[in-house]
């Protein structure tokens, strides 16, 4: 059963061969469908030069005139179309300088990176695979089409996607392949860092993060890179194996860094050279952020002695420091830390955080976290407006720690959140504390 994306693709090959051209389906639409893989989206290669194109489909959208693209829309879906092509002088290790249009399939798949992405089909089916793809993929092998190196230089981005292929298809990248990566891993220099980052991401979201990271250490590419990044120092990881245990693309980001003993500060630095999203970095930032905390706030010398003395108890003294970090970091980011902490107890291990206390950490963190009666400012039942009718001061940075000191309160079940209670001790505590005055800061 054909889906409605695939027929689509096959009325546009069918109306370019009723007209006399040729036209195949080609790429990684081809590769995905001889695997059974869901297929995300098809190109076409046609004979047909782009003006032709244009004029035979009814809407088209002209992505890349100069390159023989052209997106056709049918039936609600967007394909895209390309004329077969030669290219020659590659400018920079990443684009052809010159494009002539040709009207040989065979030629224009000789130029694509890797044999299982150089296959075609025909509308009626049948397989075109010059360059052994197929065998290549029946014998779990990632080959570039003809000479590696020259695949290599001709576009320095495709030693990425080689690695990115190899994790998620679980290929094992030919030997001569492989040795024209690693010569050329200098190479990477000349690539924008968002397009590093976007390959970075499809590994780390993808089948298997571990073979991407073991395969990025091995080749020693990211060191390479057009600026020195700390993602690139991977022999700094104890251990990788966890991350192909964490599902979410924040968790795996969040274990990475954390492993590699990177800091919030770090982290944040490294994500941003690679041109992360503020979000992406935000939520990152605000697990590693938290793991940190979490060690700095259980760093008391004397902790583990004072209950070995049974003068205190471990669980009942770390409860708060967990909340307070939930408090300040957010849900969110203690529940992925949760999850981190779960599949590698060890990973804080390298900031002598005991493991007695990860211990604790994974086994009550969750209900901890479901014991909060409230965890954001705007839960309170008082705001700042109320608390400057009843406290006789200017407004200024006093105010935000009274309300910080009474989410405090509440959330760890000190307080009652009740407008009168919180109006109560928010008075007293300005009263106590001068704050207003003094500029006395506390730590919450």
């Amino acid at each position: 059963m054909k889906t409605k994306l695939e027929q689509g693709a096959l009325k546009v090959l069918q109306k370019l061969t009723q007209q006399g051209f040729q036209a195949y389906l080609v790429g990684g639409c081809v590769r995905d469908q001889q695997l059974r893989r869901a297929v995300k989206d098809y190109d076409i290669a046609t004979s047909a030069h782009p003006a032709q194109v244009v004029e035979l489909f009814e809407r088209t959208i002209p992505t890349g005139l100069q390159h023989g693209t052209v997106s056709v829309i049918m039936d609600g879906n967007l394909y895209e179309v390309t004329t077969f092509r030669k290219e020659a002088d590659y400018e920079q290790f990443r684009r052809p300088a010159e494009v002539e249009f040709i009207d040989s399939l065979e030629e224009d798949l000789k130029r694509r990176d890797f044999t299982m992405n150089a296959m075609a089909l025909d509308a009626a089916g049948m397989l075109i695979d010059p360059f052994g793809g197929l065998a290549d993929l029946a014998q779990g092998s990632l080959r570039c089409v003809g000479n590696a190196s020259e695949r290599f230089t001709e576009d320095a981005l495709r030693m990425l996607r080689c690695i990115r292929f190899s994790s998620e298809y679980e290929l094992q990248i030919e030997g001569g392949t492989w040795q024209a990566l690693c010569k050329h891993a200098s190479l990477l220099k000349h690539i924008a860092l968002e397009r590093v980052r976007m390959e970075l991401e499809r590994m780390i979201a993808g089948a298997n993060p571990l073979k991407a990271i073991g395969l990025l250490a091995a080749s020693g590419m990211l060191l390479e890179a057009k600026q020195p990044l700390r993602l690139a120092q991977l022999d700094r990881l104890r251990t990788a194996e966890p991350i192909n245990q964490l599902k979410a693309p924040t968790e795996r980001w969040s274990f990475l860094y954390i492993a590699m003993g990177m800091n919030a500060s770090e982290t944040e630095a490294d994500m941003r050279s690679l041109t992360f999203s503020k979000a992406q970095i935000k939520a990152v930032c605000a697990v590693v952020a938290a793991a940190y905390k979490l060690v700095d706030a259980a760093a008391d010398v004397d902790l583990l002695n004072r209950v070995n003395r049974h003068e205190l108890s471990l669980e009942h003294e770390l409860e708060p420091i967990w909340k307070r970090t939930v408090l300040r970091y957010g849900k969110e980011a203690l529940q992925l830390l949760g999850k981190v902490l779960a599949v590698d107890p060890k990973v804080l291990e390298h900031l002598s955080l005991p493991s007695q206390v990860v211990s604790l950490f994974i086994q009550h963190g969750e209900a901890w976290l479901n014991e909060l009666e409230i965890d954001r400012l705007e839960q309170l039942r008082v705001d700042g407006k109320q608390l400057l009718t009843h406290i006789h001061h200017a407004p200024g940075p006093w105010l935000a720690e009274v309300l910080q000191f009474l989410l405090h309160e509440v959330a760890l079940g000190r307080l009652s959140n009740e407008t009168d209670a919180l109006i109560a001790e928010a008075v007293m505590f300005v009263e106590n504390s001068k704050s207003s005055e003094s500029g006395t800061q506390h730590e919450y």
